[in-house]
């Protein structure tokens, strides 16, 4: 059979045991199995174990269970609770003020759990029916949480730009930094649609009062007082304190990314066991647990994919794609815009970290080959795969909503989280144009 042959083939059998619905590790590693059976050396079976483990014997990989641990510290406690009430307080006078306090908080939590369902959930558990209460329609509060929790993935320390750095063989350091600039626009984004949204619900509520006298909870406001806010205030100074120590580490060339996850981890528990009294051993086993579960399965998934992206690369189908594409002779944009395209289509269906894995050895040459900056790429390419997270069929954090709110329809869910799908839209467009946004922190700070 010629490589494209088996190329079709392989990528046949992939979606089809993809959608016969066994486990992405599962999956993945089944159908790299397979062809090395049919396809590669009877011997080549024999070092299954030895690739997966030179694969996966990366010291940056290292640092993604111990950032799991710190996210799980944080995120099973009561400090995203705090968090969020402490921003709600000191932002309620701003129209849309409490919109604004879940991104901000998303964000804020976001840079210290690095992952986005637990941002979501954190958040979410607390924000929604705040929000709710506060006379916000149901959709709305479901879809700037969802769409804030996307942030988990893109603010260091982000696990799947951890992941993008180990296949594009970037510097971790310049990728975080360049997350940063694209986070904050899309704060803005989102903070600017909430003010937007909430003077439209409050007008409608103002109409219906005036027109036949029905009340409306945008109508009857609680006003906290200045000793109420400075009272929120103790509770969340440590996590602000444990995110600029820790960004102080990994930047001020103190730490390495995996000696910076596992102080920030160890920061983590030292916190939580002060402020919340989370030190017992019945008090930390959920969370252990919680640490063990989420590394073991996605390492496991990492293992899988690294797998899948060598039986690629050994029978050319991945250096056979990416020719294919080069000779298509597609300008910058033009190719720049096809291979998002497909990062969105993959989204659908898959989570970001198959994207990554599965996508890397076909996507970076040629656009390396174009010219592009991989660590610019990357932010792009997260931005696209952040919209995935919300919405259908996969959209992660839609289901993460639903289970924190299931009275909430799906339905209203969904509309609620497409307005910051075009809203992603329009901050990869920006970035496009003004890849400054990105590319201007990691210049200023490392050179």
């Amino acid at each position: 059979m010629t490589v494209s042959q088996i190329g079709l083939l392989f990528g046949l059998a992939t979606l089809l045991v993809m959608f016969s619905g066994m486990p992405i590790a599962f999956a993945l590693g089944g159908v790299a199995t397979l062809f090395m059976y049919f396809f590669m050396p009877a011997a080549s079976l024999d070092t299954i174990t030895q690739n997966v483990y030179e694969e996966m014997a990366s010291i940056t990989l290292l640092s993604i269970p111990l950032f799991i641990l710190k996210g799980a510290a944080i995120g099973r406690s009561n400090a995203g609770r705090d968090l969020y009430l402490a921003m709600h307080a000191w932002m309620q006078r701003i129209p849309g003020g409490l919109g604004i306090a879940n991104v901000v908080t998303c964000a804020l939590f976001a840079a210290m759990a690095g992952s986005s369902p637990a941002t979501c959930s954190a958040i979410g558990s607390a924000g929604i029916p705040e929000m709710r209460r506060r006379g916000y329609s149901p959709g709305f509060a479901a879809g700037i949480i969802a769409a804030g929790g996307t942030l988990g993935i893109l603010l260091p320390p982000s696990i799947t730009m951890i992941l993008y750095a180990v296949a594009a063989e970037v510097s971790l350091g310049r990728l975080f930094l360049a997350g940063l600039g694209p986070g904050l626009l899309l704060v803005i984004l989102f903070s600017a649609y909430a003010v937007w949204q909430y003077r439209r619900e409050y007008a409608n509520a103002k109409a219906a009062y005036e027109a036949d006298g029905t009340t409306h909870a945008f109508l009857q406001a609680h006003n906290y007082s200045l000793s109420e806010k400075f009272e929120m205030l103790p509770r969340v100074l440590p996590f602000v304190v444990l995110l600029i120590g820790v960004m102080g580490a990994l930047y001020g060339g103190y730490a390495t990314p995996s000696e910076t996850a596992g102080l920030g981890g160890i920061l983590a528990l030292v916190l939580i066991a002060c402020v919340y009294g989370v030190w017992r051993g019945r008090d930390l086993a959920p969370i252990l647990k919680a640490t063990i579960r989420e590394s073991t399965m996605l390492m496991f998934i990492i293992g899988m994919s690294l797998l899948f992206s060598y039986v690629m690369s050994y029978l050319h189908i991945s250096q056979s794609a990416a020719q294919s594409i080069v000779e298509m002779q597609l300008s910058r944009w033009p190719l720049l815009a096809a291979i998002l395209l497909l990062v969105v289509v993959l989204g659908f269906f898959l989570p970001p970290v198959s994207i990554i894995l599965m996508t890397a050895p076909i996507l970076l040459p040629p656009l390396k080959a174009a010219g592009f900056d991989l660590i610019w790429f990357g932010i792009l390419m997260t931005i696209v795969m952040e919209m995935g997270l919300i919405h259908p069929p996969v959209g992660l954090n839609i289901f993460v909503i639903k289970n924190i709110a299931p009275d909430i329809p799906l339905s209203d869910v969904i509309w609620g989280v497409l307005p910051f799908v075009l809203l992603m839209m329009v901050a990869v467009l920006l970035i496009c144009i003004f890849p400054g946004i990105a590319m201007w922190l990691p210049a200023v700070a490392m050179g």
